[in-house]
């Protein structure tokens, strides 16, 4: 089977998914499909640093800078939109997983990471205009919310169904609403009021002690 062969760039051929067999016995390292594949991501981020605008930006030219074969990343990502979905998601802080120390903390470090997301888009240039850049691109900005979005979401809802059933949130309103008056302060902070103070690392769970005092269910 032929191989990709680097379009631009100082990198070894890339072998795809497959060993590159000799010249790669007794090498150690990363597999060559993960290099590419990091070879692509700084692609795009150093040509969105530089300026690019992501409309403007196409398969054929993240290939020739990440010096890979369009083959190469079109057996990754069906499309531009799916590779870009990936690097903006890459440029964000993943989601936090379950603490373990309970539903209350686990509260404070979903609005945490808000709060942590805000900072990064005011701070990291290239973060801030890839969000803002995706508004004007339906397709683009679809697939983010379906791909990163939703499932965050998801995972807030489920967070507080659960502190629903813990006794920690009241049960008469409804979950989506509880979701809404927990995040919406931060995402205001965070989104909305560019001068709002994010910087406070206690901010978190002064706002979530502060809610659930207003929310929790009748002693």
């Amino acid at each position: 089977m032929k191989t990709d062969t680097p379009t631009a760039g100082p990198q070894a051929p890339d072998c795809g998914e497959r060993d590159c067999g000799a010249a790669g016995a007794g090498r150690r390292g990363r597999p060559r499909s993960e290099a590419a594949e990091q070879a692509i991501f700084t692609a795009v981020e150093g040509m969105m640093a530089a300026g690019t605008m992501m409309s403007d930006l196409t398969i054929e030219g993240i290939a020739a800078a990440a010096g890979v074969g369009k083959a190469t990343i079109y057996r990754r990502w069906p499309n531009k939109e799916a590779l870009l979905v990936d690097v903006v998601s890459r440029l964000e802080a993943p989601a936090p997983e379950p603490s373990g120390l309970g539903v209350r903390e686990d509260l404070v470090e979903m609005v945490d990471y808000m709060r942590r997301r805000g900072l990064a888009k005011r701070t990291r240039w290239v973060l801030k205009a890839a969000l803002g850049q995706m508004q004007s691109q339906p397709e683009l900005y679809a697939a983010y919310r379906e791909r990163v979005i939703k499932p965050r979401r998801e995972a807030a809802l489920t967070l507080i169904r659960q502190a629903v059933q813990e006794g920690v949130l009241r049960s008469d309103l409804d979950v989506e609403l509880l979701g809404d008056l927990i995040l919406g302060p931060i995402l205001y902070r965070a989104i909305l009021w560019d001068d709002s103070d994010l910087e406070a690392p206690d901010l978190a769970r002064t706002m979530v002690d502060s809610l659930l005092d207003g929310l929790a269910p009748p002693s």
